[in-house]
């Protein structure tokens, strides 16, 4: 079992940038496959973002290329969403997620990221 603290969301400008960070804790970092969601208000939670392999492979949702950039460093267990050029469709809640075959599906909490006009 592994526990996710997301945190770094807050209030900025469009076009402004912020970096979220997730702190893994519990079994072995490399053993999960990492992906960063988001859920607006009345919306379905949607993909951003996922990190593969290690770090080896990286995956975005369309509204996230060229914005977004996942990483991780193993040595921290910490994944990263470092995001520019927000936008204000990209008001959200982001979540961390953390994947294995083996040992299941888990959440973060959230962390609010709100982008005004």
């Amino acid at each position: 079992q592994v526990q996710l603290v997301e945190s770094g969301g807050g209030l900025v400008q469009a076009g402004g940038s912020l970096r979220l960070v997730c702190v893994v804790s519990g079994r072995s970092f490399s053993s999960y496959d990492f992906s960063w969601f988001r859920q607006a208000p009345g919306k379905e939670r949607e993909f951003v973002a996922s990190i593969i392999r290690s770090g080896s492979v990286k995956y975005y949702a369309d509204s996230a290329k060229d914005r977004f950039i996942i990483s991780s460093d193993n040595a921290k267990n910490t994944v990263y969403l470092q995001m520019k050029s927000l936008k204000p469709e990209d008001t959200a809640v982001y979540y961390c997620n953390a994947q294995s075959t083996l040992w299941g599906n888990y959440w973060g909490q959230g962390t609010q990221v709100t982008v005004s006009s």
